[in-house]
């Protein structure tokens, strides 16, 4: 369903700030697959999440998603196609527009009619009926503004406004790293329970090894610009956290060899 086929992007090219982030990224995923990408800080995570999102165009390779060469489309022309959570609960909403309002814009992805259309007594009830099974209080509360609220429970809402249209791809970009640690397990409890329900193909970047181990069906890390270590099925559901951090450590020595062993070379040619 998402094909990657030698992606590569290198950010300020040519000058002393050059940094080669995705070195020919090749990876499929299939339909509803839900894949956990993991790495250090400047391994490639982030920035194939974005490439994926359109936020930025590849220097070479192609991107398909649902059969469509998105490759040289704009961000919001694959809106169409991808639903986004950020890792700032205060991005991907309108602060200044109710709770209502945004949802009733996410219902209207792609389309052309006005909100004030939109936002009939049908999808009001649909709404509420919507954000009760949150459990968070806000069905009451839908005529609030958005920026009202803590970003728990606007991250909440950016995942239902996400998935309301069930999107071909779901994007989850480190989406509880700003949240306290209540706030963070009930939005990973409720992305697992949409994604599951709605079999949404999805591919979720974070930092937490408790996360990369509890959720999805295949893991991959990436560093220095490329996949790593690629592991799902069985392989994927016996992973645990020490063993992830363990690969961490391993790439922290593995470093600081190169690094070592690069100043030794040098020191030999002086």
């Amino acid at each position: 369903m998402l094909e990657i086929r030698g992606i590569r992007k290198t950010f300020n090219p040519g000058t002393p700030n050059e940094v080669r982030a995705l070195q020919g990224v090749s990876l499929s995923l299939p339909e509803g697959g839900f894949t956990v990408i993991i790495g250090t800080n400047g391994s490639g995570k982030s920035t194939l999440l974005n490439a994926v999102a359109g936020s930025f165009f590849p220097d070479e390779g192609t991107i398909h998603i649902a059969g469509n060469d998105v490759t040289h489309w704009p961000e919001h022309k694959r809106a169409s196609l991808v639903g986004r959570v950020f890792q700032d609960p205060f991005k991907g909403t309108a602060p200044g527009l109710s709770i209502a309002e945004n949802l009733a814009l996410a219902s209207l992805r792609g389309q052309s009619r006005g909100l004030g259309k939109a936002l009939n007594a049908g999808l009001r009830s649909q709404i509420r009926d919507t954000i009760a099974g949150l459990n968070m209080g806000l069905e009451d509360r839908i005529d609030n503004a958005m920026g009202s609220l803590s970003g728990g429970q606007r991250q909440a809402l950016t995942l239902l406004m996400a998935t309301w249209l069930k999107p071909r791809l779901l994007l989850l970009d480190e989406p509880t790293a700003a949240l306290d640690p209540k706030s963070a397990d009930k939005v990973t409890t409720l992305a697992g329970e949409i994604v599951a329900r709605d079999k949404l193909t999805t591919f979720m970047v974070t930092h937490s090894m408790q996360q990369a181990a509890a959720f999805g069906d295949r893991l991959i890390m990436m560093h220095r610009g490329q996949p790593i270590y690629d592991i799902s099925g069985d392989d994927k559901k016996r992973v645990r956290p020490v063993e992830l951090l363990e690969k961490f450590e391993e790439l922290r020595r593995s470093e600081l060899l190169d690094e070592a062993a690069a100043e030794m070379l040098e020191r030999s040619y002086v």
